[in-house]
């Protein structure tokens, strides 16, 4: 699907930087749509896509390094103001006849930054202030008609701006929390330099989204598998406010999830919504087909295959569907490489919502989410009426609890996990509501991001009762993290960690201990497989 964008948009230019999505994010925090492009798009490519201004971002590469990413020099000659962030600053004066050095000593984490002159980007920012730098190259003679403006004291051209063709341009990166006043800096460029205004708002994204589906659609029937998780609840309230009952919903209940979901996605879509669904209860034919399957890898193949199966049989009975909606989101598609949205960065995962199609079946794709952020979908997902509960669902594996149970998937485990799985989720929900009515701040540094209880395949020796037992451990996995890349173990009070542990072993049958996991990721990931 090819997603229309606002008319007013910022394009980042990616080269390769580990901060690129950040950009963008930092842009949209502003109420400004932006959008990640490859770095070597042309220069008539990006004149065709008409954006209101251009941000270069950083990158790892040297300038002059024979594989060095590049741009189209003609991108300068378009009149769009441009911002340049490290890489970027030094790509900027290398194509308008500047210099890049090779510095002796490289800068690395908190610099203090120091103006020089007048400065509209850094206009309203103390004169002394702390930056964030990582390079080691830099600009070592500016192209005619810029002016450096900051310095500091290992890089002697910090910033740099030709005000009269909107050029602008620093070492340092302001999109970083670190850049003590990189928002504003922002806010400098955006609304003083562009004159753009903040329309990148909820209610106007669901207008033009709603006449975006609609005018996609006609008049087709459209299938979405609902999962109960964020993207794909945001996408059945979206499609359904714009198009009603031409969507079906497939709800394929494989039964690994957690206590109370199923329920809840009756209620909300059932109920709430009214949105035509199709509850398919295929627990049993699940348990089947894991019986004996104890390989990590082998679970995930067998329940992405199955649920395949399950929802095209599904939509077979449905008959005469010809759109199949999912929730694919921004990341997803940066992540896989695509070259619609990005160019130089190294692709690190497959698309995972690619689908395997039956022979001889085919559908034409909706993906109306598919240039959002997660922070973003959550807010449009509260700004359609869909409960916090759901909108502000913990990231949940597809394969579910079976990927918690370490070994051989049973319903006497899974009735074991889902029960003390609940009780982390109870006490740890508390837990963060307690520190936001402390602190105001749902991402207070304490609070815990993730949390959930894993079934080893083992058991231990305990007493209950005076009587001795030989029972079932369970591992509780609470992490403290913004984006699942790294993550830390949560430091929860014992207090906590005392009521979740007794709560479990007096309420939950078969365990007699519990274990509290302190890894960070990495060495460990989140998961345990």
């Amino acid at each position: 699907m090819q997603t229309s964008r606002p008319q007013q948009f910022v394009a980042v230019f990616d080269f390769g930087a580990q901060y690129g999505q950040l950009i963008a994010r930092r842009v949209r925090d502003l109420n400004v749509y932006s959008e990640m492009v490859p770095c070597d798009i042309s220069a008539d490519e990006l004149a065709a896509m008409a954006p209101a201004a251009i941000i270069l971002s950083g990158g790892p590469a040297s300038v002059y390094a024979d594989d060095a990413p590049d741009m189209d020099g003609r991108i300068f000659e378009l009149g769009v103001p441009i911002l340049g962030f490290c890489y970027g600053q030094q790509i900027m004066a290398v194509k308008l006849g500047g210099k890049v050095g090779h510095t002796e000593k490289g800068e690395y984490g908190p610099a203090e930054l120091c103006r020089c002159g007048e400065s509209r980007i850094l206009a309203g920012t103390p004169g002394s202030q702390t930056v964030w730098m990582s390079h080691r190259d830099a600009v070592s003679d500016v192209p005619a008609g810029f002016s450096v403006t900051s310095t500091t004291e290992t890089c002697p051209i910090a910033s740099m701006e030709d005000a009269s063709r909107r050029f602008y341009a620093t070492q340092f990166h302001p999109e970083v929390r670190h850049t003590a006043c990189g928002q504003a800096m922002l806010e400098n460029f955006l609304f003083g330099i562009c004159g753009l205004g903040r329309s990148w708002t909820m209610d106007n994204i669901i207008d033009e989204k709603v006449a975006e589906i609609r005018e996609q659609v006609g008049g087709r029937k459209v299938i979405l598998a609902l999962s109960g998780g964020v993207d794909s609840s945001v996408v059945a309230a979206l499609v359904h406010r714009a198009i009603g009952d031409q969507l079906t919903c497939v709800f394929v209940n494989h039964g690994l999830l957690r206590k109370g979901e199923p329920e809840m996605v009756e209620e909300v879509f059932r109920e709430q919504f009214n949105v035509p669904l199709v509850h398919v209860h295929a627990e049993e034919r699940y348990l089947r087909l894991l019986a004996g399957v104890s390989d990590p890898e082998q679970k995930r193949r067998l329940i992405g295959g199955e649920f395949w199966k399950v929802f095209f049989e599904e939509a077979q009975k449905i008959g005469d569907v010809e759109m199949l909606a999912q929730g694919t989101i921004y990341p997803d598609i940066i992540e896989s490489g695509a070259r619609k949205t990005g160019g130089k960065a190294s692709t690190i995962k497959s698309h995972h919502n690619l689908i395997p199609f039956p022979e001889g079946v085919r559908f034409d794709l909706i993906e109306p989410l598919d240039h959002f952020f997660k922070d973003e979908v959550r807010a449009l997902g509260i700004a359609l009426g869909l409960p916090a509960k759901m909108v502000w669902r913990q990231p949940f594996p597809g394969p579910g609890l079976a990927i918690r149970i370490i070994g051989e998937v049973t319903s006497e485990k899974l009735d074991m996990l889902r029960e003390a799985d609940a009780v982390v989720r109870e006490e740890l929900d508390a837990y963060n509501g307690r520190l936001f009515e402390e602190t105001g701040d749902r991402n207070s540094e304490h609070s815990c991001w993730q949390y959930f209880a894993v079934l080893p395949d083992i058991r231990s020796v305990g007493v209950m009762g005076d009587e001795r037992t030989y029972a079932r451990p369970v591992i509780v996995r609470a992490v403290e993290s913004s984006d699942a890349m790294t993550a830390d173990w949560a430091k929860l009070p014992y207090e906590v960690l005392g009521k979740i542990s007794s709560r479990i072993v007096g309420e939950v049958d078969g365990v007699n201990r519990v274990v509290y996991d302190v890894t960070p990721k990495p060495p460990a990931t989140i998961e345990w497989e």
